[in-house]
């Protein structure tokens, strides 16, 4: 009951009620108008009751010493001096600053606010053919939803019936809608941008996608940094300091008012808004660019980080494989090559059958269904298309079928290998007609990523591929060294082995294989579009839009945020040292103290504010 009461005495209404009785007090005085009461008294009641409240409660209750500790020591102080109105002022500023620190942290919140209010409140789910309204957090993993163009989708889910395009931007970043058709993936938070379709949920809604950005987007805002528990050390020092220095001041000078003062400035208030606000205001910062910072702390390393650490698959590259290359044989054309391997793999399941079809329907292919079809599982398929017969596959299956290669398609073979690409030969009428070479695809942002790492630390890759196919890419992309065939286990190691030797080491990952170095490492950034759930968890930072030039960017917000909370504590101390000398020396009173003291803290306030809206590049 005790603690709402101060809550409601605190908030900005009961606020400006205090300060309209100080403003009274100082017309009184300064007209010189007969009262039959100190108007101060009463902003003393509003604003100073929650201040002795939570003090007393921290340091009685919790056994910690805090501002407010030292701010009621000094309120008493002036009270028992009759320096009424220098305790109103103490505690007016004191409600003030509070108000404008929950102002500022609250700006700083909008761009996680952002992404929580795009959670849909409602679901059309359809129950026998028929449509209810109900709430999205009761939808089930196996639960039918209907969403109308225009409307949120609420659950991740697989597009059951009909085709739409997606406005897709929160989750991976993309500019533009993705097109949709029945049996996609959708994610959570995204946007129907036409027509109407029906989807079947994969999740539960306390499992989907949306809502475990807004779990972390939580979990963001109740974690400390190690610069934020340097200062809570650093209160437990300077406030019994100022009450001897204080003690001291009145012994040697016989002025209870020169103590008091002493003891008005000498409060580290600014000190304490230094870094959460920063901090505050930089996770949000990185949250409006689609990057969930899970804790201050991460946001502090990241910036001072010695090594790069990535996985390839589904970080540096797209995690999909892709035609990069057909090259004929015996003068085919190339043409005619993909429409007749695409319409042999028409009926393929395998994952290199439908990138050939996909591929061919890109290129607008005139595919038709085979004469004939069978699979052989890991090693090729056999289909008639037109009469013609066509073989696609690796070198055992092409020799079981009685299909020559010469040294010189071998060769050519080998060399794809080395390149980490999936060559795949095609025989038609039971001779060679063409090698397609497939390949994941690297990031668009994986290079220029890279290369600006490159520039700040040393860059690294881990990766279970061979050691050709790590050499190849680690080039490609310009990755300054690689580690191959490496396990879970031994990414993780590789990672304590650096970490043993000095090195702060970032690991960026999207893999169940990751988690453990995400976790390990110094500061673990997931991928979280497609990064499994495993990942996410066990990382610090979530790049929600896959864009790896974001962590340029995290580490120059990361140093923005140090050198502002350097600043404001350097700025702070430094005004402290001032004022306590010229409170000692008589030069300032409890109420110009009061004053001087608490515009630092507004200053200091408003300074890490400034982070949310700075341009970074």
């Amino acid at each position: 009951m005790l603690e709402k009461f101060c809550c409601f005495l605190s908030g900005l209404k009961m606020t400006l009620v205090s300060l309209f009785f100080l403003i009274l007090s100082i017309i009184t005085k300064v007209f010189h108008i007969a009262s039959p009461v100190d108007f101060a008294c009463f902003t003393i009641i509003i604003s100073g009751i929650p201040i002795i409240y939570w003090g007393l409660k921290m340091f009685f209750v919790k056994h910690k010493i805090t501002a407010s500790f030292l701010i009621t020591i000094a309120m008493f102080a002036a009270i028992l001096t009759n320096e009424t109105f220098a305790a109103a002022e103490v505690a007016i500023i004191m409600a003030i600053g509070g108000i404008l620190e929950d102002l500022t942290i609250d700006k700083a919140k909008k761009g996680i606010k952002r992404l929580i209010n795009l959670v849909p409140k409602n679901a059309r789910k359809i129950v026998n053919s028929k449509e209810e309204i109900i709430l999205a957090k009761e939808v089930k993993n196996g639960d039918v939803i209907r969403v109308l163009a225009g409307e949120d989708i609420p659950i991740d889910g697989i597009i059951i019936q009909g085709e739409t395009s997606i406005n897709q931007a929160v989750m991976t970043g993309e500019s533009i809608p993705v097109d949709k058709k029945e049996g996609d993936s959708v994610y959570s938070g995204t946007t129907n941008c036409f027509g109407v379709i029906e989807i079947k949920a994969n999740k539960d809604y306390s499992d989907s996608s949306i809502q475990k950005l807004v779990n972390l987007v939580k979990e963001a805002q109740n974690n400390k940094a190690p610069t934020e528990r340097i200062v809570d050390k650093y209160a437990r020092v300077i406030i019994p300091l100022a009450i001897v220095f204080a003690f001291l001041v009145y012994i040697v000078t016989g002025e209870v008012s020169r103590a008091v003062t002493v003891l008005v400035v000498f409060c580290p208030c600014s000190l304490f808004l230094a870094t959460p606000t920063s901090i505050v205001a930089s996770i949000a910062h990185a949250a409006k660019n689609n990057i969930i910072v899970k804790t201050g702390e991460a946001l502090e390393i990241v910036g001072k980080c010695d090594v790069f650490a990535f996985d390839k698959t589904g970080t540096l590259t797209e995690g999909k494989l892709s035609v990069s290359e057909i090259e004929e044989i015996a003068n085919e054309n190339k043409d005619e090559i993909l429409r007749l391997i695409a319409s042999s793999e028409l009926k393929s399941e395998h994952p290199i059958g439908r990138c050939i079809v996909e591929y061919a329907k890109v290129n607008n292919i005139n595919i038709q269904s085979p004469e004939d079809f069978k699979m052989s599982a890991g090693r090729g398929i056999y289909a008639k298309v037109e009469g013609k017969k066509i073989h696609a596959g690796n070198e055992k299956f092409m020799e079981d079928n009685g299909i020559e290669l010469s040294s010189e398609i071998k060769k050519k073979i080998n060399s794809k290998r080395l390149e980490g690409k999936i060559a795949l030969i095609v025989s038609v009428n039971s001779v060679v007609s063409a090698i397609i070479t497939l390949s994941d695809t690297i990031r668009k942002s994986a290079t220029g990523a890279i290369e600006e790492l490159n520039n700040l630390s040393k860059t690294l890759l881990l990766t279970g591929d061979n050691s050709f196919t790590a050499e190849y890419f680690a080039k490609k992309i310009g990755i300054q060294s690689f580690q191959s065939n490496m396990l879970p286990k031994e990414k993780a190691s590789y990672i304590e082995k650096l970490q043993k030797e000095g090195k702060s080491v970032c690991m960026t990952g999207d893999g169940i294989n990751d988690a453990v170095a995400l976790k390990v490492a110094d500061v673990g950034i997931s991928m979280g579009t497609f990064g499994s759930d495993m990942a996410i968890e066990s990382s610090d930072i979530i790049i929600t839009g896959d864009n790896l030039q974001k962590i340029s960017y995290l580490r120059k917000l990361s140093k923005i945020c140090i050198k502002t909370i350097k600043v404001n504590i350097i700025f702070a101390m430094s005004v402290n040292v001032i004022s306590l000398t010229l409170s000692a020396l008589g030069m300032l009173v409890p109420a110009t103290g009061a004053i001087v003291h608490n515009i630092i803290s507004i200053l200091v306030v408003l300074n890490a504010a400034l982070i949310y809206d700075k341009k970074i590049v």
